[in-house]
């Protein structure tokens, strides 16, 4: 097999393909199978689970962000390619075959990869506070073609109340230039546009069917402009990543363990801001799951957070020390402690007793100082410009175990012969796609 392209596409469900002729028609004489995503089914693990075939225990990315305990920092969605401890599917080709050239597009871990060809948001952020738009890309000069050719990427498009499918045609469109110019053997590309209507309103309200068929036609046009830029038809793997369900209820990890005593907070100008350092346990939230990370890991503290956490409503499984196992999460980068949502609900990162105590940013579209994933970002009021303090109004969450057919996804190829089981895990992907380049 000369050429692959791979498109990682969260929140693609089984059920979705109805509504998509071009998809369905490129892997229509290919084979299908479910594909069962590892705990937690949340963006960064799961597509690195799929890059290096082996789980979070071994690679290390045990979420979308990070408590650096050593600094006492926390990173969201910032981190590079340098936090994954295993050799990825590009690492593999190279040794098999130096020549053989890999393209990764937008997958958030990709920034300084040994892959040959990169693409990620990478705004400037300006002494003022202000953001200047721009990628990194690997060539460096990669970007300025690009943007010579179809502008900057539209970030603010990609994530908040503005997303929607014009940053995913970017994506696509710069990868077909890239294509073109370069033709890497593998190709990788993240789609990221069905996740956004599917969280904020519902993975089966009309403005996420509308998604779906958007996605098609943007698919449809990459189809098209990868066949002409390698002069053939490649080998297309397409893997929803995850899948989106319906939640309805909601838990405040953060807020039980203030009233606990356990979190402390200082007070500032603009309201109450966590205080990692003085806190005796706090929650990184995370979609449907939390790492609380327990001062100096004192077995006391630890044995007070699971007695609180227990039989609290929205919660399935709270894991403690060797338990964390159960989803291959042992790892000095987890938290003491694993909170893990029941399937119709999810945790938001709230400490705040009284909305009128909330930090300023609290209220913004801002991914990277709310130490926690905040989906109430879909939600902005555009005419006040403020993210909603109503974590209520999500109605769509991931990242819990997929036990159920309904929070599985697909693996799609456009030729059979490919995937030789009904159901893969994600960390067979890795396998599957290195399998056709060695044979």
């Amino acid at each position: 097999m000369s050429n692959i392209v791979f498109l990682s596409i969260p929140g693609l469900r089984d059920q979705d393909l109805s509504r998509m002729p071009n998809l369905s028609r490129l892997t229509s004489t290919g084979d299908r199978a479910t594909l069962v995503p590892s705990f937690p089914c949340v963006t960064w693990p799961v597509q690195t689970n799929m890059l290096t075939g082996v789980l979070p225990h071994e690679h290390g990315v045990v979420g979308n962000g990070f408590f650096w305990r050593e600094k006492g920092a926390v990173e969201m969605w910032t981190a590079g390619n340098e936090v994954i401890a295993a050799p990825q599917l590009w690492d593999k080709l190279h040794e098999h075959d130096p020549t053989r050239q890999s393209a990764v597009w937008f997958p958030m871990l990709s920034k300084r990869s040994a892959a040959d060809f990169v693409c990620m948001p990478a705004p400037v952020h300006n002494p003022d506070g202000s953001e200047s738009l721009w990628c990194y890309t690997k060539p460096t000069e990669l970007y300025g073609e690009l943007l010579a050719e179809l502008g900057h990427f539209p970030l603010k498009h990609f994530w908040g109340p503005l997303a929607n499918i014009r940053s995913t045609d970017w994506i696509v469109d710069s990868a077909v230039i890239v294509a073109r110019k370069f033709k890497p053997a593998f190709f990788y590309l993240y789609l990221p546009h069905l996740d956004f209507a599917a969280q904020k309103l519902g993975p089966d309200s009309p403005l996420a069917t509308r998604a779906v068929s958007e996605l098609d036609a943007t698919i449809g046009r990459l189809v098209r402009g990868c066949e002409l830029a390698y002069g053939e038809s490649p080998l297309w793997v397409v893997a929803s990543e995850y899948v989106i369900t319906p939640v309805n209820h909601v838990t405040y990890p953060n807020r039980e363990l203030r009233e606990a005593g356990l979190l402390a907070v200082r007070k500032e100008e603009d309201g109450e801001h966590l205080d990692v350092a003085q806190s005796s346990a706090w929650a990184l939230v995370d979609h449907q799951f939390s790492h609380i990370y327990v001062r100096d890991r004192d077995p006391h503290v630890r044995d007070q957070v699971v007695a609180l956490f227990r039989g609290l409503a929205g919660l399935e499984e709270v894991l403690v020390g060797a338990e964390r196992d159960r989803y291959a999460m042992t790892h000095e980068r987890s938290g003491e402690v694993i909170l893990i949502s029941e399937p119709h609900s999810w945790q938001a990162y709230y400490w705040w007793p009284d909305d009128a105590l909330a930090p300023a940013f609290a209220r913004t579209v801002d991914i990277h100082r709310k130490p926690g994933y905040d989906p109430g970002e879909l939600h902005v009021d555009m005419a006040t410009k403020q993210t909603p303090l109503d974590a209520t109004l999500i109605r769509g969450s991931h990242g819990a175990p997929a036990r159920d057919r309904s929070q599985q996804g697909v693996l799609l190829t456009s030729t059979a012969g490919v995937i030789d089981a009904p159901e893969v895990r994600d960390t067979q992907v890795a396998a599957y796609i290195l399998k056709q380049f060695t044979k």
